[in-house]
């Protein structure tokens, strides 16, 4: 079709502005081998690829994804337990939406991917990346199903571009299709004797659980499996290295030795069936079978899937990925107990340089880090997960499925931080944090990782619990969300951070002045002195004292309070600076080189911070702010200054001495 009758058939049909079809979406910065097709890649939408598209098959299992160019089957392997269970592919891709020749049609879809807490409905149009015609990125089994390939194109639409996608791990991708929880686990050794033997102390290592597939029993029918290779294993040395495969069953049969063998069924997102292994379609595995098991064995594979025994698949693969099996009420199930998980709750917080990033135990600003109460009703099973976002560096724009013991360190911790989650029991919420911070924990994820999300899963007495999410690095930025599933009621909150304490000062007179003020988005939130905007900030100018000859200093107490529920506080604090000589109006700027005399940080999140110290007599500003700038609210800044009585105490005792010397001359006369 010319390009002007396209123009004409097509027009009025949905063009997404958010993600154009060019090279920006495609692209990140042009590294991984989809590259070379930069100039041959056109974009059709899917009634120019077939004439009957449809986002669906008629037969389920040709709907199942089929990997093209673009190196995500970890992405892939994921959509599987979409096709598994309806109530999660409606959640994901809304039913009822106008396709291709229905009423009302309009060259978009929606779908729904989970992302930091909520889901997020993502738009996007049906153009998609072709070659030749045809698709040239992922697709279904049947050539005129869709819903892959857009489903696709709204993930990659999140991320940024198609080559964010290239590479990653199917955990990520569970999560951001269920709401829900995944764990990888090992299939080969967990490290050295060495690096066993360090225990509970906090390494480079990731400690993941060994596979146990009977462990999985009452979940099996719910939950998602899937399995990868770091190298390329003896049965299939075309999969090459860091390739991942769905699991669709495992099976215990009889051999006609009456000895038993459990076989597993794998399907490659590649579309075609690539292990050479002894239970291969003519391999001498199924000799040891009787025929008609053989027979029924075999007429569950369907194109793309191949069936190992599990002593091969343990020697072949190097580890699996579980997902949690999530109901239609959108409760999780334990795959530790198949117990459900009934009770979450969910809270997001941030490590911030300088405040809050304390770093790991080894540390001693490992108290630094931001703290949660976890209270328990009921004995139960908890499930505690810390997940942190994704950050893209600079110069790389993907992320990669590499594993902290493969690659280099320059390419596995480009995008996320070692992370790690310690529990302690506490009575009734009376925290000595020293003492607390010193004993064990008694619930942990051991080692930092370098994952999105580590999970802690425990069982607990009713109590209160002590949560401290850390990174390795002391001074590692980042935002996190912390979540907890649990079979018994349970509640979750942030613990105060309190501000500087103060002295208790009874005594005297105090003079207190009320300041109210604003931080606005653009003009008046400037953030903390880390940043050139923070002159920006509201300026306060005060007196302090009556600069006679003779006064010392001027006690004062300063209060920022910031006005807001405690769900949406933000990191305060002050300095105070010297005004310049001769100006004291809050218009007349201080000086950027300028050095605050007295500073209530680090920042805290927290409804108010103190300061109390002794100034100078003479002419002050005050500077509040919040740490990160651009974070607006209302606040109310409070100045409490103690009345000298020395002036007073002066005249009283001169008038006491006139009146003796007046009795005195009284007397002589």
């Amino acid at each position: 079709m010319e390009e002007d009758e396209r123009a004409v058939e097509y027009k009025g049909l949905f063009e997404d502005p958010a993600f154009i079809c060019e090279d920006s979406s495609l692209f990140s910065d042009y590294s991984t081998p989809i590259a070379r097709f930069q100039d041959d890649i056109t974009w059709l939408r899917p009634q120019e690829i077939c004439p009957s598209p449809a986002l669906f098959p008629d037969n389920t299992n040709d709907g199942h994804a089929k990997q093209g160019l673009l190196g995500d089957c970890w992405f892939l392997c994921a959509c599987t337990i979409l096709l598994k269970y309806q109530h999660l592919m409606n959640k994901v891709v809304p039913p009822a939406q106008p396709q291709w020749g229905e009423r009302g049609y309009r060259g978009s879809f929606l779908f729904r991917l989970w992302q930091h807490g909520c889901w997020t409905e993502v738009t996007v149009d049906d153009r998609l990346p072709c070659l030749s015609g045809k698709l040239c990125f992922s697709r279904c089994q049947s050539p005129t199903a869709f819903w892959v390939a857009l489903l696709e194109k709204a993930y990659a639409k999140l991320q940024g571009s198609y080559e964010r996608l290239w590479a990653g791990q199917v955990s990520e991708a569970l999560v951001d299709l269920t709401g829900g929880l995944a764990e990888r686990w090992s299939l080969g050794d967990c490290g050295t004797e060495e690096d066993q033997g360090r225990g509970s102390s906090d390494s480079d290592l990731v400690r993941r659980r060994r596979l146990d597939l009977d462990l999985l029993h009452a979940v099996r029918e719910g939950c998602s499996v899937s399995c990868s290779v770091h190298s390329a294993p003896g049965g299939a040395s075309e999969l090459g290295q860091f390739h991942a495969l769905s699991v669709m069953e495992w099976v215990d049969v009889r051999t006609v030795e009456r000895g038993g063998v459990r076989l597993i069924r794998i399907r490659n997102p590649w579309g075609r069936r690539c292990w050479e292994g002894a239970w291969r379609e003519s391999g001498e595995g199924w000799n040891s079978l009787d025929p008609a098991c053989t027979l029924n064995l075999l007429g569950r594979a369907q194109e793309a899937e191949f069936w190992v025994d599990e002593t091969e698949f343990l020697l072949q693969f190097d580890d699996v990925t579980v997902g949690y099996p999530v109901n239609e009420e959108g409760h999780l199930q334990s795959i530790y107990s198949g117990e459900l998980l009934t009770h979450s709750h969910q809270t997001g917080d941030r490590w911030v340089k300088g405040h809050s990033a304390g770093g790991c135990r080894n540390n001693s600003s490992f108290g630094s880090n931001p703290q949660f109460w976890l209270r328990v009703f009921e004995r139960g099973e908890v499930l505690v997960s810390l997940l942190q976002h994704r950050r893209y560096s600079r110069n790389t724009g993907h992320h990669y499925a590499q594993s902290p013991e493969e690659g280099s360190s320059t390419t596995r911790h480009q995008h996320y931080q070692a992370i790690a989650l310690h529990m302690w029991k506490v009575e009734k919420k009376c925290l000595n944090l020293s003492w607390t911070l010193n004993s064990p924990p008694c619930a942990s994820t051991h080692c930092h990782a370098y994952e999105r999300e580590v999970v802690l899963h425990t069982h607990l007495d009713p109590g209160c619990h002590l949560l401290i999410p850390s990174t390795f690095l002391q001074g590692g930025e980042g935002s996190f969300l912390l979540r907890v599933f649990s079979s018994s009621p349970t509640s979750l909150s942030a613990v105060k951070t309190p501000g500087p304490s103060l002295p208790l000062v009874t005594e005297g007179e105090w003079e207190t002045s009320y300041l109210r003020g604003a931080w606005v988005t653009g003009s008046s939130a400037g953030g903390s002195r880390n940043f050139l905007s923070h002159w920006q900030n509201p300026r306060f100018p005060v007196t302090m004292g009556d600069n006679l000859a003779g006064s010392t200093g001027v006690n004062v107490r300063v209060t920022l309070h910031q006005n807001c529920p405690d769900t949406d506080l933000q990191a305060i604090g002050f300095h105070l600076y010297k005004a310049p000589e001769g100006q004291e109006q809050a218009e007349s700027p201080v000086p950027r080189e300028e050095e605050p005399v007295a500073s209530c940080i680090p920042h805290c999140y927290t409804q108010a911070v103190s300061l109390a110290c002794c100034l100078p007599p003479g002419a002050y500003v005050i500077v509040p702010s919040t740490y990160q700038p651009d974070s607006p609210g209302q606040f109310t800044l409070t100045v409490a200054r103690k009345i000298h009585r020395r002036v007073v105490k002066s005249q009283e005792r001169l008038g006491r001495a006139i009146q003796e010397v007046s009795h005195i001359s009284v007397m002589r006369s």
